[in-house]
């Protein structure tokens, strides 16, 4: 029998009660099988009705939420995928035996993979899976839920978060996962419950659950007490988010006087209308992978998105990534395929500078939209001094080419992403208009902890004393070189780690829109002087 009380770990604040519904491969399922001929095209039907509802969905969504289901896009439009299907099939194996079965050796061999990258994608796969086969079913997608249901599962993949209506509230609760996951961030950042880490147990959860992602507990058929508290403990939450809303306007100073800047990170359009500009003190990341396919060599494209978001900021300051692809989003034609080790490969501004053209047509788009207000670009990935030099040697030539036509442009700031340990080692060393700590990867470098993996997920921790350290010595670094230092990544957003990042003299820090009032409210908590007297 299952335990009453089932301890995770906690990865998205609040508390949720509701009908436990688990997700697992389709089982029972089943289909009359045809010819030869009629199981390819059914197999073929499937696969393309799954890749025209994956790319349907990332019209639908921004920035990261739709570079994270990029990666299933990619492995669908793979021929390389359905070959073993295919041909299982051709010996008269019904086609979603023939599919199953060509997955499932994918999924063990992203599984048993060394690299925790590959073995984080096999949730994808497992989803890419259960798609086509709804699809041979005729079976619906995951998004018809019961409102407010708790979802159970192994692991969720970002593409099924994000196919599930949360409006109506819910939560989740998996076997696996990471607080510092992909789909973890985008449960905190919609402020759905999560916990992860259950376990093998998860497999035996069922009737009614109460998730508390903020104490990592999930509870089994709750008492009506227990439920009424939970629902009390929720609309206080609710309620003291709803209290930081109504002073998100006014500036983040802590308790001694300390005036500490708070930016939004912008990921596309529905970010800016999320939140009121003068909530923020400026943009402090905004991405660019939006930038596929056609988009890429398209200067106009680009320069009216740019626009609109310098128009949004009204003044107030606004940094633009370079476009960072590689890793977890893959672009077809543009990143490279078949590394061994995505995220130690070619990545960020390493593909920029291999695809000089395409950077270029970014760089005019850029300047351009520096002649708009105050602009910073930023570049991600770098390791060393000389792509810094090498970047703004492409900026200057397109500058100069500005210069002998007609169309508006300014020179922007040049600054860099510090997420590489080398990098942040020698902060010092770089020619950087300021600089922007990317904890992310900085803590998963750092830590040789992969942020999917559910093995490592401990390790992970911006909070280790060597992250720490490397984050003070980028804060003295800008210091001495008389630049802003900030940080962009989750711990920004965190209103644990604050504390933390403000105690190693942290004084700017970039936000997604939803977690901004919450961590001003925070930070008007503190008292500098007494964290420095505790320390």
């Amino acid at each position: 029998m299952v335990e009453r009380c089932i301890r995770g770990r906690a990865a998205s604040e609040g508390l949720a009660v509701g009908p436990a519904v688990v997700l697992r491969a389709l089982e029972g399922a089943s289909r009359v099988k045809g010819s030869i001929a009629e199981e390819h095209a059914a197999l073929a039907a499937a696969v393309a009705g799954a890749r025209l509802a994956v790319a349907d969905l990332i019209t639908r969504l921004d920035g990261d939420a739709a570079e994270l289901i990029g990666f299933q896009l990619a492995l669908l439009e793979d021929d390389a995928l359905t070959e073993a299907a295919y041909a299982g099939i051709e010996t008269g194996i019904a086609a979603d035996d023939a599919w199953r079965a060509a997955m499932a050796a994918e999924i063990a061999g992203y599984e048993a993979a060394d690299d925790e990258y590959f073995r984080a994608r096999a949730s994808d796969l497992a989803d890419i899976r259960d798609r086509v086969l709804r699809h041979l079913f005729g079976l619906e997608d995951n998004g018809a839920m019961p409102s407010g249901a708790i979802i159970v599962a192994r692991d969720l993949a970002p593409s099924a978060f994000l196919g599930i209506d949360w409006s109506k509230g819910g939560g989740i609760a998996l076997g696996e996962g990471s607080p510092t996951s992909h789909v973890a961030m985008l449960a905190r950042g919609r402020g759905v419950p999560m916990v992860v880490g259950l376990g093998h147990v998860w497999e035996s959860l069922s009737g009614s659950l109460l998730v508390d992602g903020g104490a990592g507990l999930v509870e089994v058929d709750p008492s009506v007490e227990r439920v009424e508290r939970a629902r009390s403990l929720g609309a206080a939450l609710l309620q003291r988010r709803a209290d930081a809303t109504a002073h998100q306007l006014e500036p983040a100073v802590t308790r001694d006087g300390t005036a500490i800047s708070v930016l939004v990170n912008i990921s596309g359009p529905s970010d800016m209308t999320a939140l009121p500009a003068a909530a923020c003190d400026g943009v402090g990341l905004a991405r660019t992978e939006f930038l596929t396919g056609n988009l890429l060599r398209d200067e106009e494209a680009q320069y009216r998105a740019y626009a609109e978001l310098m128009r949004w900021a009204d003044g107030r300051p606004v940094t633009i990534r370079t476009l960072d692809a590689g890793g977890d989003k893959p672009i077809p034609g543009y990143t490279v395929d078949g590394e061994s080790n995505p995220f130690l490969g070619l990545r960020g501004i390493r593909l920029s500078l291999r695809h000089p053209d395409i950077f270029r047509v970014q760089l005019r788009a850029l300047a351009r939209t520096a002649a708009l207000g105050p602009l910073k670009v930023m570049l991600p990935m770098v390791t060393n001094a000389a792509e810094l030099e090498t970047a703004r040697a492409h900026l200057r030539a397109v500058l100069a080419e500005l210069g002998d036509s007609n169309i508006a442009f300014a020179e922007p700031a040049f600054g860099i992403m510090v997420e590489v340990p080398a990098a942040a080692l020698a902060a010092q060393d770089f020619n950087a208009d300021f600089l922007s700590i990317g904890t992310n990867d900085l803590t998963q470098y750092a830590t040789a902890a992969s942020r999917d993996g559910t093995e490592v997920a401990d390790y992970a921790d911006v909070l280790h004393p060597g992250v720490l350290a490397m984050i003070a010595h980028v804060v003295r670094a800008g210091r001495v070189s008389g630049i802003d230092v900030s940080i962009c990544g989750d711990a920004a957003g965190d209103v644990r780690t604050i504390p933390a990042l403000l105690e190693a003299g942290v004084r700017a820090l970039s936000v997604s829109p939803g977690l901004l009032p919450q961590v001003k409210a925070a930070i008007r908590e503190l008292d500098l002087a007494t964290l420095a007297e505790s320390a």
